[in-house]
């Protein structure tokens, strides 16, 4: 039978590591008729969703993508038809996941929505790569930024380093030049600490350590891919927890000199 109050899951389905994901949201992709899946989720996942039908809206940066229109009129459409509708993104859905448009544009189309969060990819990223985000005498905060924005913006970068937070940076291996210039003509010291993660949670993850005024030379050097993620600040020169599958790519960062 239909479902008489058709409703919109947006699940996050994490990093990439298929442990990572929820028991909620294992059970949304469970009672999912149909389940529209981003490229970046991790294809062992589906796994959970044995009955439903898959659609693919790859939506990658630098890449050709689904249009966000569609995938709207598209979750809009399935729900409209009693179906229960799964919207599966990396990471959280509400961290450069584009949840809040999604549930603001089904609401105002009166489609019910719940969101279930993912473990997004920089808090997973630097744990596997033994980095606290925070850690007392170092970093009281975080700040979590895209460095690719829909309108072209560029981010507050001397705003940025003068916070005091752990910085880390979705979406920024083809701007890693520019970010170190202006966080450098911002007044962040040239020393401060930089670990560059590929594939967080993944076999295939890769750590890239670093400076700020090395990273845009060490990324290249490294054949640094997306998607990867950017930490910057003290924490990066930590290495207090969690394994790497590729030891060779983990040497360790000198810890800067007071």
């Amino acid at each position: 039978m239909p479902d008489l109050n058709p409703t919109v899951s947006l699940i996050g389905a994490g990093p990439g590591d298929p442990e990572l994901l929820t028991l909620k949201a294992v059970k949304a992709l469970g009672s999912a008729d149909v389940v529209l899946v981003d490229d970046l989720v991790n294809p062992e996942i589906l796994q959970h969703c044995p009955r439903a039908r898959i659609v693919r809206v790859g939506k990658r940066g630098g890449c050709r993508s689904t249009p966000q229109d569609f995938i709207q009129r598209l979750m809009l459409r399935y729900a409209r038809q009693g179906l229960r509708v799964a919207r599966l993104k990396g990471g959280d859905p509400c961290i450069f996941g584009r949840g809040g448009e999604e549930a603001q544009w089904l609401s105002d189309h009166g489609v019910a929505c719940e969101i279930v969060n993912g473990i997004t990819a920089g808090l997973a990223a630097a744990t596997s790569a033994g980095i606290p985000l925070t850690q007392r005498g170092m970093a009281q905060g975080v700040t979590l930024i895209t460095a690719h924005s829909q309108d072209g913006a560029t981010p507050d970068w001397s705003g940025l380093a003068r916070s005091g937070t752990t910085l880390v940076v979705y979406m920024g291996v083809a701007k890693v030049h520019d970010m170190s210039s202006q966080l450098l003509a911002a007044g962040m010291a040239p020393d401060t600490p930089v670990a560059m993660i590929e594939r967080a949670s993944l076999p295939g993850q890769r750590l890239c350590p670093s400076t700020l005024a090395g990273m845009a030379r060490d990324a290249q050097a490294f054949g640094l891919r997306s998607p990867a993620v950017l930490v910057i600040g003290e924490v990066a020169a930590c290495r207090i927890f969690g394994l790497l599958d590729d030891k060779a790519d983990a040497d360790p960062l000198p810890r800067r000199m007071a």
